[in-house]
């Protein structure tokens, strides 16, 4: 009898756990950027990497409603991840609103009443299962360089410009929203099933996310130079 051959896929994942963490940061950021290219060139209007972003957001949330509705207790979930969640979705909806006006304001309100309910659960109805000693994470070291980088570096368009810095503030706190969450998952030791689901939700939406705002921000740059060569 011939001996049973592992999988590809399995093969893989074996050699990766022997590799090195610098090595696997390394395949970790090429795979990424592997993925963000291809995304670029398969998908022609990056706007659709926001709506996926907003739904795959959603849909994490709604495996948080279930937790919260069917299990009555909130235990390992981050308040302050929800409530820095809440701030860059409230201060993006209002840009979005005076700017824009279209899905992208529609989309960022829903999400953001979803958020809204989660704190509401947390703080109200399923204040007794929060374990506030674990949710230790100091969010001003978060939300002070946050502001302090979008007032620096921002980026600069025709619209009101009191909006750029607003703007740059929501992209850069909502990349690091998650930071109290993955704290309170480490000194909680232990990773409940809804939450690992909820994170892995939140890292596919941060990923669809930034490749929305990195490839805007391409295309932008690629029509300024043409315009500036007419």
């Amino acid at each position: 009898m011939g001996r049973n051959r592992s999988s590809p896929a399995k093969e893989v994942l074996i050699w990766l756990r022997k590799q090195s963490m610098k090595a696997k940061i390394l395949i970790s950021a090429m795979a990424l950027l592997f993925a963000l290219v291809a995304l670029k060139l398969v998908v022609k209007d990056h706007n659709h990497f926001f709506v996926a972003s907003e739904f795959v957001h959603v849909a994490g949330i709604a495996v948080l409603a279930y937790k919260l509705t069917t299990k009555n207790s909130c235990s390992g979930l981050s308040l302050k991840s929800q409530e820095l969640t809440a701030t860059f979705l409230a201060v993006r909806f209002v840009c979005s609103f005076y700017l824009e006006g279209d899905i992208h304001t529609l989309l960022d309100f829903a999400t953001l009443i979803f958020t809204a309910w989660v704190i509401f659960m947390i703080r109200f109805k399923l204040k007794s299962t929060y374990i506030n000693e674990l949710d230790n994470f100091p969010i001003k070291y978060l939300v002070v360089p946050c502001l302090i980088l979008s007032t620096l570096i921002h980026p600069y368009t025709s619209q009101i410009y009191v909006s750029d810095p607003f703007w740059a503030f929501c992209v850069y706190l909502e990349s690091v929203s998650v930071m109290p969450q993955l704290r309170m998952m480490q000194n909680a030791k232990m990773i409940e099933p809804f939450t690992a689901h909820y994170v892995f939700a939140l890292g596919v939406a941060r990923f669809f996310g930034c490749a929305h705002w990195i490839i805007k921000f391409h295309a932008g740059s690629t029509d300024n130079k043409d315009a500036s060569l007419i």
